[in-house]
């Protein structure tokens, strides 16, 4: 921090720009201000979800934020903060995105529709849900089930939940796996708008250790968990949550999107609603155009 703080001062730069993390750009925003710097924050702190007191620091130290999740405006707004909502960068990855041909011919032989089963990248989610989601597969047997590997794993770790089933893992490969899903299985988090923005439906999954969970209801403010509903404000994916994932309503919610052909059509329907609000790709070129005109606007002052 010292020495970062000794940089910015050498170097009297006019605009510091920062990037998520808040725990250590907050402390370097203040540094930042109080040099007389504009301070500029790309990717709003999670602030909507919890410690909301924390948008006075954010208010008082930042001159402009750049807000990634269209409902973070108004969020700001009811804080007397004006805000820019430019867009959201997954937006911008997906479109970049080359879909490999011979996907379905190498992971998918059997010509099965394919259910993707996303359960995360971290152990403990991994080991809390995949068996689960692997049990509800065996419910049915006229699809093709693949998982979404994580890259800090390898395919040896997968063995041990997946007994010598015939479902196969794919790693580095999940936007090909979306690209090629009939529907999927998804932990919270940020693969649920990803999931969504490929348009399959979906059903969102969390299981956590029974304190923090606790201990999150007590202070999380927000009354979803995954984006794809907290951008519209109203249910879309079905969220099972703890005691409610379990293998059978897993299979029950899954059956509404594989053989519900109605309820599978109003989620797809839904996701275009959602599509719209997100907007087009080109999140940090309009976050660096908007630095630039805000950078020559201080100058002129």
């Amino acid at each position: 921090m010292a020495a970062c703080k000794k940089d910015i001062a050498a170097w009297q730069p006019d605009v510091l720009i920062l990037i998520d993390f808040p725990g250590f750009n907050l402390r370097i925003a203040e540094f930042a201000k109080a040099k007389g710097m504009l301070v500029c924050y790309y990717i709003s702190p999670k602030v909507w979800a919890w410690n909301q007191k924390r948008v006075l620091k954010i208010k008082r130290i930042v001159d402009h934020l750049f807000c990634i999740l269209p409902f973070e405006v108004d969020f700001y707004k009811n804080w007397d903060m004006e805000v820019d909502y430019v867009g959201n960068p997954l937006l911008d990855a997906i479109a970049a995105f080359s879909p490999e041909a011979n996907f379905n011919l190498k992971h998918n032989p059997t010509g099965k529709k394919i259910i993707a089963l996303l359960p995360g990248s971290r152990k403990q989610e991994i080991s809390r849900l995949l068996p689960d989601m692997l049990a509800a597969a065996q419910n049915f047997s006229e699809y093709q089930f693949i998982v979404a590997g994580a890259p800090t794993f390898d395919q040896s770790y997968y063995d041990q939940y997946l007994n010598n089933s015939n479902i196969p893992v794919v790693f580095n490969a999940t936007y090909d796996l979306l690209n090629n899903a009939y529907a999927a299985l998804v932990t919270s988090g940020t693969a649920t708008l990803e999931t969504a923005i490929f348009e399959v439906p979906q059903v969102v999954l969390y299981k956590g250790g029974a304190l923090s969970v606790t201990i999150a209801r007590a202070l999380v403010k927000i009354k979803f968990i995954s984006l794809v509903n907290l951008i519209v404000n109203k249910k879309i994916v079905t969220e099972l949550i703890q005691a409610d994932c379990n293998v059978d309503t897993i299979t029950s919610e899954l059956e509404k999107i594989t053989r519900n052909l109605l309820a599978r059509q109003e989620m797809l329907d839904e996701y275009k609603f959602l599509l719209a609000k997100l907007g087009e790709p080109g999140a940090s070129e309009r976050t660096a155009s908007l630095i630039v005109k805000y950078a020559a606007q201080k100058k002129a002052t």
